[in-house]
């Protein structure tokens, strides 16, 4: 995952840093005001994209909003997601004069949300099986931008990628990897990127397999429109067909969402979403008891050759899988080692650690494999950050999730919250510990009277840090599709510095 929006009030942050510096002496001078603590509050503005699941008439899609209650507080604030719609230069200006000549302003298409939040606490649906339906450019203000999330979750009943694909909608950043993807002739994978902002973003996209940068010659300077999505098939963008890819999103103007949209011949489809920034020890959570295949795809982007430990946290105790207790990890090439059945009917979480000395910055993704021959189904887990104070997952559904969650480090206390249901249902609330060193699957216990889908909300309590992903399976003819989301902290809060006026810096 990348790192989530600030709202307005990062901006206040920013000047408050600026003008608070220069009421502060040099450390030891007599008289030195000593700074305060930082603040912790809610933020004011929140962003989301979800890109666009069309591409299949077999493809039935629901969109789900939630933001946890009593997360904020102010004014009432609105959540709302719209299509990514560009509208035309001459569209726009005669719609302006008619505007003006009307005295009012007439909604587009654009202007309509899909969906609109109306309280924290109880998430809304929207429902399309519209093969063109567009990408959604979402804002959330007021108490309703403290940990909103929304997912998409598509299924494909037929075909040679049938499956259920399934994706929390992230914020626009500047910066993506997605260990991972791939070329090869077996796979169809597109990178979706969705400018949500008035003007025009640029992007370049770098292709890495295992023998290092792939030739591209189009990669470079795409122009994504205001307000839309471009779908780009990874594929046509060199002529080297490559198993295991590592690819790089970065703007050079503006910003932009970035998912992996996969389907694979016979094995099925889902959303590659973007690893966390590079770092010296990842943690990939959640992969399910039952899983028949996982196969490891890490990069090292920096100058440095990268020497990692493997290590699956299951149930009871963390272990190395035999003969993969490592992994070398060559400069700007892609790494990959199958893991097979590697949590042998246990819930497990994999972590990757420096072997010895400096840590190398990697990042990292799993392909998960449930089932075989013409059963099986695919689903990706990126590396992510911890749950901090509060993650969140939108559209859980009655006896078809699962929570997993991983303590790395220390053991923890985290509390878990059941919103109420879509259409019915008290929220519920229990509280689970996880032992350092293992992974906890839970089945969420249900709102009461639960009618529709439901959000989860976890918070650590103590101890930690805890990393959690939830896996959604649906059957479908037989077999079990699923997705797997990870819960990175929501960025429903930020630090705001005390500062203290000091006018004498004014002075000559």
């Amino acid at each position: 995952m990348k790192s989530t929006p600030l709202s307005l009030i990062a901006g206040t942050v920013a000047l408050a840093a600026v003008t608070g510096f220069a009421a502060l002496n040099a450390p030891g001078e007599a008289g030195t005001p000593v700074a305060k603590a930082a603040s912790r509050l809610p933020v004011e503005r929140s962003s989301l994209l979800c890109p666009s699941p069309g591409g299949s008439d077999l493809a039935e899609t629901t969109y789900t909003s939630f933001t946890p209650a009593g997360a904020g507080d102010g004014e009432a604030g609105t959540a709302e997601l719209k299509p990514a719609v560009p509208v035309a230069a001459d569209d726009e200006d005669a719609k302006d004069a008619k505007d003006k000549k009307d005295g009012k302003k007439e909604k587009t298409a654009s202007d309509k949300p899909v969906l609109s939040l109306k309280e924290p606490g109880k998430p809304v649906t929207a429902d399309t099986s519209a093969s063109d339906a567009p990408a959604l450019i979402g804002t959330a203000t007021g108490r309703q931008a403290p940990g909103w999330a929304a997912q998409q979750t598509t299924v494909v009943s037929a075909g040679s990628a049938r499956g259920l694909l399934g994706v929390s909608c992230g914020a626009p950043d500047t910066d993506f990897w997605f260990p991972g993807a791939s070329t090869a002739e077996k796979r169809q994978d597109y990178i979706h990127l969705t400018n949500p902002d008035d003007d025009a973003a640029v992007a370049d996209i770098e292709l890495y397999g295992p023998e290092g940068s792939l030739t591209s010659d189009v990669g470079d300077g795409i122009t994504v429109p205001p307000r839309s999505s471009v779908p780009l098939l990874l594929s046509t963008l060199t002529g080297d067909a490559v198993d295991d890819v590592t690819v790089h999103v970065t703007t050079r103007e503006g910003r932009v969402g970035a998912a992996v949209k996969v389907a694979e011949e016979e094995a099925g489809s889902d959303w590659l979403t973007a690893s966390a920034d590079p770092t010296g020890t990842l943690v990939m959570p959640g992969i399910p008891a039952d899983a028949t295949s996982v196969r490891l795809v890490a990069f090292a982007p920096g100058e440095d050759d990268a020497d990692v430990k493997v290590q699956l946290m299951g149930k009871n105790a963390p272990f190395s899988p035999a003969g993969n207790d490592t992994l070398h990890i060559k400069s700007h090439m892609t790494a990959s080692v199958d893991l097979k059945d590697v949590t042998r009917g246990e819930p497990g979480s994999l972590r990757l650690s420096p072997v010895a000395g400096k840590a190398t910055p990697v990042v990292a993704a799993l392909r998960v494999v449930r089932g075989s021959g013409d059963k099986q189904e695919i689903a990706y887990i990126p590396a992510t950050e911890p749950v901090g104070g509060r993650a969140g997952v939108a559209d859980n559904r009655a006896k078809s999730s699962v929570l997993s969650l991983t303590a790395p480090g220390a053991t923890a206390e985290v509390k878990v919250t059941a919103s109420a249901g879509s259409e019915g249902g008290e929220q519920t609330v229990k509280t689970y510990t996880v032992k350092g060193g293992t992974t906890l699957d839970v089945t969420p216990e249900e709102p009461s009277g639960l009618k529709g889908s439901y959000a989860l909300t976890v918070e650590t309590e103590s101890g930690g840090p805890v990393h959690a992903a939830r896996t959604l399976t649906v059957s479908k003819g037989g077999v079990k599709t699923f997705t797997v989301q990870t819960l990175p902290n929501d960025g429903g809060t930020v630090d705001v510095p005390t500062v203290t006026q000091d006018l004498s810096v004014l002075e000559d």
